[in-house]
């Protein structure tokens, strides 16, 4: 079941990252905001991944939050259980793999997922043990996603307003992955290679490591650094952007430590699922036509949940 493909395993064991890991950008947010534009601007376009330093949120918030989810009973998680947490109006859900029934093989880990927005959750539905800590990381990072928005926004020649609201942002779900220990690390994966779908995720990992990016068809190690977050531009941006930001390709190994493996990441996305998306008109032109067809949101994300994760499969599907 949790045994992958022999390509897949040939294309981890084969990647060679000690050497690179230091490439990838890490900004920081305290610089001037002209500089802030351009960095941003850079990292989006050329890796779609970058971290961040310096950011606002206060260590003790990520300590605890990645602490509570790693410290939940097991009893407790299994009352969370719900494969359905997309559509259902629970508000959370625990589950292992959510393309299980499409992907080749299962990947090492557990997942409990919070959905945060349109609708806000209600608190109650919340394990006690990370209850106050999902709620407090809800609110600072969302204060941190309006920065960012700008900050991206401006480096597409945009408004800084132009990619905030209910229409590219009113949709936000927290995903907490707790990959353990794996016995046969060779054979298997934490996640499989893939792409974010929506427009926006901020991650907290911890400091064991183990969160790849691909860059120019090589695999490289994203180095924890202490206190940072990591900021994944997903398919939605690269899509509505025409290519000028791109998705940043990732996946993270089978846990070969004694010690398991958490990150949480907050992905947005769009709050109107019947609206229809695809390159914006100011990033269209007759020397840059459009590289996407349009579409209904709620039909983006049906053809997301019902692939497997597999590279960037949802920006070539919608590709003109």
């Amino acid at each position: 079941m949790f045994h992958h493909p022999p390509k897949t395993l040939f294309d981890i064991q084969q990647s060679d990252t000690n050497d690179d890991h230091d490439i990838m950008p890490v900004v920081d947010l305290s610089r001037p905001h002209k500089e802030l534009v351009q960095r941003i601007q850079q990292a989006s376009a050329q890796f779609g991944c970058f971290q961040v330093v310096n950011h606002g949120i206060p260590a003790v918030v990520l300590d605890r939050l990645v602490k509570a989810f790693h410290e939940l009973p097991a009893e407790e998680k299994v009352q969370c259980y719900d494969r359905d947490w997309y559509v259902t109006e629970k508000g959370v859900g625990f589950f292992s793999n959510h393309d299980l029934y499409y992907s080749k093989a299962a990947s090492w880990r557990d997942t409990i997922h919070f959905r945060l927005g349109p609708v806000s959750i209600n608190p109650n539905v919340i394990p006690d043990v990370c209850r106050e800590e999902v709620m407090e990381w809800d609110k600072e990072v969302k204060q941190l996603r309006e920065r960012l928005m700008g900050y991206l926004s401006e480096g597409l020649g945009l408004n800084a307003d132009r990619l905030k609201g209910v229409r590219y942002l009113g949709r936000a779900g927290m995903g907490g992955n707790y990959y353990p220990p794996c016995p046969e690390p060779t054979k298997t994966v934490g996640i499989a290679s893939h792409t974010d779908p929506g427009i926006l995720t901020v991650l907290l990992q911890d400091q064991v490591g183990g969160l790849q990016v691909k860059y120019k068809d090589k695999w490289i190690d994203l180095k924890p650094v202490h206190g940072a977050l990591v900021v994944n531009i997903g398919d939605l941006l690269q899509i509505i952007s025409n290519d000028e930001y791109k998705s940043g390709e990732h996946r993270v190994t089978a846990n070969p430590f004694e010690e398991a493996l958490v990150s949480v990441g907050v992905f947005f996305s769009p709050g109107t699922a019947d609206d229809s998306y695809g390159p914006l008109s100011e990033l269209v032109s007759e020397e840059k036509p459009a590289l996407y067809k349009e579409f209904k949101f709620s039909d983006f994300m049906a053809s997301f949940f019902t692939k497997e994760l597999d590279g960037k499969a949802m920006t070539s599907h919608f590709r003109l």
